[in-house]
């Protein structure tokens, strides 16, 4: 914290935080790590916080971000209550379990600036920090392949009572009757896929602001103010 408070430039911030967080990244990770950590230092300078209490916001910050990137799936909830967790074992004197770095009034400042800054923002954090997960979808019709074959068996025996040339009229059969089938299920496949990875989609997006605004109504509501102050 010596150092850090030492830097008044943003560069100059931006390389103690990188020697102090030891940040090896490659761009852009890099970038946005340190812009979270520059953000940081100067939200608790404008709030006049002590280095005890920079350091320990710092810390909660690199943990929850921590937490966040550990996996691609969807965790804002345990990120929720993990950082709930922290902020309480800084504001709470109950040795050696926590102490009490930040009053009430300063957690809900911390809580607000946390949730503005990152929670808000939680789905880029993990978008740049986790590997993307994609879905290969492979779909084989085995049971329709026998009904196709089968199908095409019977026409073909019909067209060999008519023609007397089995082996070119099954042979146009099963192609095109094969062909036709696969594309129009192939296609209502796809549609009926694509339909349903929208409506998770959405939800997901719907229940991420469910979760956010639950947090927020619990924080400044004056139950929630009753009980921080206990």
């Amino acid at each position: 914290m010596e150092e850090i408070d030492n830097m008044q430039s943003i560069l100059d911030l931006e390389s103690a935080l990188c020697s102090v967080f030891q940040v090896n990244l490659a761009e852009p990770k890099r970038g946005v790590l340190l812009e979270l950590y520059v953000q940081t230092v100067l939200f608790c300078r404008e709030c006049n916080f002590k280095k005890e209490q920079t350091s320990a916001l710092l810390s909660i910050i690199k943990s929850i971000h921590e937490d966040n990137v550990e996996t691609p799936l969807n965790n804002i909830e345990q990120c929720f209550k993990y950082c709930k967790e922290l902020l309480l074992c800084h504001s709470v004197r109950r040795p050696p379990f926590s102490i009490n770095l930040f009053n009430s009034e300063e957690i809900n400042y911390i809580f607000k600036y946390i949730y503005n800054s990152y929670m808000r923002h939680f789905k880029l954090y993990k978008y740049i920090f986790t590997p993307q997960v994609k879905l290969d979808l492979s779909l084989t019709y085995s049971e329709i392949r026998d009904q196709e074959d089968s199908s095409a068996s019977e026409e073909a025996k019909v067209a060999l009572k008519k023609d007397g040339s089995p082996e070119t009229k099954e042979r146009v059969i099963t192609e095109e009757d094969t062909n036709g089938s696969k594309s129009e299920l192939q296609k209502l496949i796809e549609k009926e896929v694509r339909e349903q990875v929208m409506l998770v989609s959405g939800q997901l997006d719907q229940r991420i602001k469910e979760i956010a605004d639950q947090h927020i109504h619990t924080l400044y509501s004056p139950q929630g103010n009753q009980k921080v102050k206990k």
